[in-house]
């Protein structure tokens, strides 16, 4: 199970902050534009990974426009 927590982990940071904060934004803006606390980047980013509630995981793929179930595909779980 924390195989897929820590594939989730990943994924958010490399695909979705990392390109965000290239662009020259915060980690706080990317928190506001998809509706969650900024901690919760923080602990996503953390080395132990987080275990993400899915309604938290809902609210960013909601931000992205993607289906979970498209989430889990990029994901590859």
């Amino acid at each position: 199970m924390s195989e897929i927590k820590m594939e989730i982990c990943n994924f958010i940071p490399r695909e979705w902050l990392l390109p965000w904060l290239n662009e020259g934004q915060s980690q706080s803006s990317l928190a506001n534009n998809h509706n969650i606390d900024e901690s919760t980047f923080r602990k996503i980013k953390s080395k132990n990974g987080y275990r993400i509630p899915v309604e938290t995981l809902n609210k960013i793929c909601e931000a992205k426009n993607l289906k979970l179930c498209e989430f889990f595909q990029k994901v590859g779980v």
